[in-house]
């Protein structure tokens, strides 16, 4: 016959009801704290990596296969489960708390980041897993076990419920990764002590208060500090000193400044460097207007610096201008911002602008008149929710938008750094039923960089360039059509939402390179 485990410490039915209380709301505080934890790892992983999909993918399987780990480890404790609880949560609010802000600070001087942090996903996830088998077997002369069960996973899903709506919506934009990190490691660390609390004069457990309480200091010196640590990381990430930083629902928008060179960045990726924007956003915007007989309706997707509209109203062909980029924040810095509207020419706030927030992909969906010119200027495809904006399905709608007359172009990453990727884009463009033909230019920011062309009808030579520019001749122009043979055409897949192929082969070729 099986030997009976006596109740162990803080579980038997003379604990205190205060106690029942306490561990099942932190049964609600554990899971939500355990999922933002989750959430922060897979965020930072896709911010400093790239591909989200893959990042969160090989983050969540690890931390979820980790919590089995720790659930299998959890019968190896035979006594003193609350006791060993209180530890639990102590660890996790150290780890877990200091987790975003650690792992900013260690991506630029670690030689392998991965290894730190699936190192660190593995140890929070063989901690969290641990809790909600120690809750149960501590609660479990409470209550009867059709009702302990029924209790714990009810409080485990809400709290996953709310971390999932809290994280984007509020923890990221609001407070930010490091801050986040930090507040529920604060959550961890109070329940921690509020069991201490409640079992005072039952168990000797003054070294386990001290060690809450050094964490609980200094995670609320962390939080004091957080605008500087994430000065110190973003400044050892970036190399320049950042003059501005913020995170909104979509992403993470950095300027740096050194000397007269202003640099944005959006999630870790250089956007545009005051010293040769111009350069490429000539190359964007005048081998399409110059090709267009009157463009007076212009489309722009992306773009949300306003730096192509500056070009495009140059042209006084242009009598409209509609652009449509994700994040309001964009568009109103650079707007409202004086120093960004000047550098923009105030293109933002022209009578001749309309600007949209809204996701570019449902917004061709439902659009509807034509557009004598398009360009299409988004970052890299470096996940899959931007590669669905290269997709075949994408530009059959820009098709159906432009003028039979009208001309379009696509920034279209490096022909020379990732000429499958490159050739991907024309090939995709093709398969909407339009005419591509590529070209490239040099931007020092960016090195050899490249576009693609298309129409309805095969794009022609003839152009018309306004005098003025600062890159572009008509001898230039030409030029950026002849590709050598390390950047030529070759055979590439059709991007497509089911395969997103030019998210993969991108990944790939830039890996390459970057390593």
């Amino acid at each position: 016959m099986a030997e009976q485990e006596a109740p162990a410490g803080g579980s038997d039915e003379s604990a205190p009801a205060s106690l029942a209380v306490i561990l099942l709301v932190s049964v609600l505080v554990v899971a939500t704290c355990g999922l933002v934890y989750e959430l922060l790892a897979g965020t930072l992983a896709s911010y400093l990596l790239g591909d989200s999909v893959t990042q969160f993918s090989t983050v969540i399987g690890t931390y979820l296969f980790a919590m089995g780990v720790g659930s299998y480890l959890s019968r190896h404790v035979r006594s003193n489960e609350i006791g060993v609880f209180v530890r639990v949560e102590i660890l996790i609010a150290a780890l877990g708390g200091w987790s975003a802000a650690g792992l900013f600070l260690l991506f630029p001087v670690v030689e392998d980041f991965r290894v730190a942090l699936y190192g660190l996903v593995v140890a929070i996830g063989v901690l969290v897993g641990l809790e909600i088998p120690l809750l149960i077997r501590i609660l479990r002369y409470r209550f009867a076990f059709r009702d302990l069960v029924s209790n714990v996973l009810t409080y485990d899903y809400i709290g996953a419920l709310i971390a999932s709506l809290l994280f984007p919506l509020v923890l990221v934009p609001r407070l930010g990764m490091i801050r986040t990190g930090l507040v529920f490691g604060l959550a961890n660390v109070a329940v921690a002590i509020a069991l201490l609390v409640a079992l005072r004069g039952r168990q000797k457990l003054t070294g386990d208060l001290i060690a809450a309480l050094a964490v609980l200091l200094s995670l609320l010196a962390g939080l004091a500090g957080a605008d500087r640590i994430q000065r110190w990381s973003e400044v050892a990430f970036y190399g320049e000193p950042v003059i501005y930083a913020r995170s909104t629902p979509y992403q993470r928008i950095v300027f740096t400044r050194r000397g007269e060179d202003l640099r944005l960045y959006l999630n870790g990726n250089l956007q545009f460097s005051t010293r040769d924007e111009y350069r490429y956003h000539e190359a964007l915007v005048w081998p399409v207007l110059g090709r267009v007989a009157n463009p007076r309706e212009v489309l722009i997707l992306g773009g949300g610096d306003g730096l192509a509209a500056r070009e495009v109203l140059k042209d006084p062909r242009v009598a409209h201008v509609t652009l449509v980029d994700l994040d309001p924040e964009m568009t109103h810095l650079f707007r409202d911002e004086p120093s960004l509207a000047k550098l923009n020419g105030g293109s933002l706030g022209s009578p001749r602008m309309h600007v949209i927030n809204g996701d570019a992909f449902r917004w061709v969906r439902q659009a509807r008149g034509r557009y004598d010119a398009i360009l299409i200027d988004f970052p890299d495809p470096t996940e899959f929710s931007l590669g669905k904006l290269y997709t075949e399905s994408f530009y059959r709608e820009v098709a159906r938008l432009l003028d039979p007359a009208g001309v379009l172009t696509v920034q279209s990453t490096s022909p020379l750094v990732a000429p499958r990727s490159y050739w991907t884009v024309a090939s995709t463009l093709e398969a909407a039923g339009l005419s591509a033909r590529g070209y490239h230019a040099y931007v020092p920011s960016f090195g050899e960089w490249g576009f693609t062309m298309a129409a309805h009808q095969p794009p022609g030579d003839a152009v018309r360039l306004p005098s003025g520019l600062r890159f572009l001749t008509q001898a230039s122009e030409r030029a950026m059509f002849d590709f050598p043979p390390d950047m030529a055409r070759r055979p590439t897949p059709v991007n497509r939402l089911d395969n997103q192929a030019l998210v993969r082969s991108f990944a790939e070729e830039w890996g390459h390179y970057d390593g």
